[in-house]
């Protein structure tokens, strides 16, 4: 049996996948979570063989499926990890792939899909919806810096710059300067337009 950890903040989502996936006679899904940070506490305990991940999930030291992902492949590098979402962002690929995932699956995929990514990312093989594949290439890489993307997270909220600036710990003008730029590279007008395009693109 092909041991499953399913993580989805919606449970009535997560709960239907879990019996989808139920119905396979090789996978089991043997743990379940609604955060990242019990996606880790999850996986301690149960030590599956392949962790399906949701991209945005609330958590507190861990903020979302991709850095649950790359915690998780530190801390259990033995289970094999598939970003399962509804935002199929190229972005969120590229992100995803760095922090250790092995498959990126959307959630409008058919369910005899997400069965045969399970069996093949437990056998060591990469899966990748292939549209998004076609459009991470073309997109390219996220041109933001760290800095820039860590700027414009803070400044998601509506944030003024000096609460930026201590949430940061970052002078105001070195903050003014980074959401120059992310502007810049974002093609916006506004920092909400910079947030909104960079999120929209999966740069976030």
């Amino acid at each position: 049996m092909i041991r499953v950890l399913l993580a989805d903040d919606q449970a009535m989502v997560r709960g239907a996948i879990a019996a989808m996936l139920g119905l396979e006679r090789d996978i089991e899904v043997v743990a379940q979570a609604g955060s990242g940070d019990e996606v880790l506490r999850a996986a301690a305990e149960a030590k599956p063989d392949v962790a399906l991940l949701d991209v945005q999930m609330p958590g507190g030291t861990v903020p979302d499926g991709i850095a649950a992902a790359a915690e998780l492949h530190r801390s259990l590098p033995s289970c094999r990890i598939v970003i399962l979402t509804t935002f199929g962002r190229p972005g969120y690929l590229a992100r995803a792939m760095l922090a250790g995932a092995s498959g990126f699956v959307v959630k409008d995929s058919p369910p005899e899909q997400l069965a045969d990514a399970v069996r093949r990312v437990h056998q060591g093989l990469r899966v990748v919806d292939p549209v998004l594949a076609a459009e991470s290439l073309s997109s390219g890489a996220s041109p933001l810096t760290a800095r820039e993307r860590d700027v414009l997270l803070a400044a998601a909220d509506g944030a003024t710059v000096s609460t930026m600036a201590r949430r940061l710990h970052l002078s105001e003008g070195t903050v003014r300067n980074h959401l120059s730029a992310a502007i810049g590279k974002t093609g916006s007008r506004t920092r909400a337009e910079a947030v909104r395009t960079a999120d929209e693109r999966g740069w976030l």
